[in-house]
């Protein structure tokens, strides 16, 4: 099962990124597609709280606007949204420890703890900082 980075949705969303093309195509083949691929809560949040940055993306139509392309990707009758598990602390202890991970950087160990708990095949994102988490399988779009 594949699973999409919160920037992967943001490029996706925003027509005028330089990205829109291959990220909305990746996020509309998924969806489409009868096999499984997944969004973790934390990237749907992020996702939803990063668009709506006004002095970020101004040209965003609205805040409503953003919650429906949210409510248009979990149609999918494909996706499934990850969350903690009950043993999510082992694996993101596991993960701080590894990697040496503190401050910000937890929040993309907490997303690749989900991933991992879930059994996700392959994480796509522009994220560099995933590699950080070799027990993750990353495929980086290039920025």
């Amino acid at each position: 099962m594949r699973s999409v980075d919160s920037n992967v949705l943001v490029h996706a969303y925003l027509s005028n990124s330089p990205f829109h093309a291959v990220c909305s195509a990746l996020v509309d083949e998924l969806a489409s597609s009868a096999v499984p691929w997944a969004i973790a809560w934390p990237c749907i949040h992020e996702f939803y709280g990063t668009v709506t940055r006004r002095n970020l993306f101004p040209m965003v139509p609205s805040a409503a606007a953003v919650r429906d392309q949210i409510d248009a990707w979990l149609e999918s009758p494909s996706v499934t949204l990850l969350s903690e598990t009950n043993h999510h602390w082992a694996t993101l202890s596991r993960l701080l420890r590894d990697g040496d991970i503190t401050g910000p950087m937890v929040h993309d160990a907490k997303i690749a703890a989900i991933c991992l708990d879930h059994g996700v095949d392959e994480f796509v994102t522009f994220d560099r900082d995933f590699s950080r988490f070799p027990e993750l399988r990353v495929r980086t779009l290039a920025a």
